[in-house]
């Protein structure tokens, strides 16, 4: 190859490929899990062990250690240098977004396997002994428990915001530098969360549904998904009217054979549309079945994971 040409990769388009979008995907999904869990434990907790109540607490507190801890490692993969990424835990600059995100993720982490220490001390008695130890010393904190919770629903709603914000710091590309990117991450993480939770909890858990549980589900599912829908239209109505750069990538996105597809038919039709009917049909017929809520809640994972790709790749391909 003629070494003048330099590296094609300087040629690539994509600089943040598909482990970027997953990771965003799984930290949003760990903070919207972990904030289901918590409100759920907060409002509707009880000692029933078979209730969807419970079921979802302890998705919530399985769920959301594991899902950070495997999109930090696709993180600290991408890096390129992964031998080095503890520089990001001691060199600090509070003026950037990065910085700020890992000072959450540093914090928030250690707590998530602390609540899920807490969520299933009794199964960690019975099978996992060697960390009785350490559930007894978090049980001398029984004072500071609830406390504890509070903060980590703070970091849980950071690290959800957090996601938006990393990519909205880049002005570089329209579809990313928008104050609204941040509060669709939140919201279609704590949808995903809602989704994630009630799948897990019926599916592992083995919690025990009746109409009123399945009518409540569907209704909380409905509000997050209708709120979703009106975030979506004013990121893409303020790219409209900003003109320029903006408004040329908006044409771009809409007018690409793939992505304006990925769009309709994924983030729209599979993750929003398709779970509003559901519900809706379910809610007017009074057919509370549990199929219902279980397509209903894959629907709306895939329709977030594609939400994560969509922003990510046509972001970077649809620009001017």
């Amino acid at each position: 190859m003629n070494n003048m040409a330099g590296s094609l990769m300087q040629y690539n388009e994509i600089y943040w490929p598909w482990p970027i979008a997953l990771y965003l995907f799984l930290a949003g999904l760990s903070a919207g899990c972990l904030m289901v869990s918590l409100i759920v434990k907060f409002n509707r907790f009880t000692h029933n062990t078979n209730s969807i109540w419970d079921a979802t607490i302890k998705a919530g507190a399985l769920i959301s250690p594991l899902a950070i801890s495997l999109g930090l490692l696709l993180l600290i993969i991408d890096l390129g240098k992964p031998l080095t990424f503890y520089l990001l835990l001691i060199k600090y600059n509070f003026t950037s977004v990065m910085t700020l995100g890992v000072l959450f993720l540093l914090v928030y982490t250690p707590l998530a396997f602390l609540y899920a220490l807490i969520i299933f001390e009794r199964e960690i008695g019975l099978y996992f002994r060697f960390l009785i130890p350490i559930t007894n010393s978090i049980r001398k904190m029984a004072n500071f428990a609830k406390m504890i919770e509070y903060v980590l629903l703070f970091l849980a709603l950071c690290v959800g915001a957090y996601t938006g914000f990393l990519l909205s710091a880049i002005s570089k590309i329209p579809l990313w530098n928008t104050p609204i990117l941040p509060l669709l991450f939140v919201v279609s993480a704590f949808s995903c969360g809602i989704a994630a939770n009630i799948l897990v909890g019926i599916l592992f858990f083995k919690a025990h549904l009746n109409k009123e549980n399945i009518k409540y589900l569907l209704v909380l599912d409905l509000r997050a998904i209708m709120l979703e829908i009106p975030i979506l239209l004013l990121l893409f109505v303020g790219m409209y009217y900003s003109g320029g750069e903006s408004l040329i990538s908006l044409k771009a996105i809409f007018s690409h054979e793939f992505y304006s597809k990925l769009f309709w038919f994924g983030v729209l039709g599979t993750g929003l549309v398709l779970p509003i009917l559901i519900a809706l049909t379910a809610l007017k017929n009074h057919a509370y079945k549990p199929a219902f809520i279980i397509i209903n809640s894959l629907a709306v994972l895939i329709g977030v994971i594609m939400l994560r790709f969509f922003i990510v790749y046509a972001g970077q391909v649809c620009i001017s």
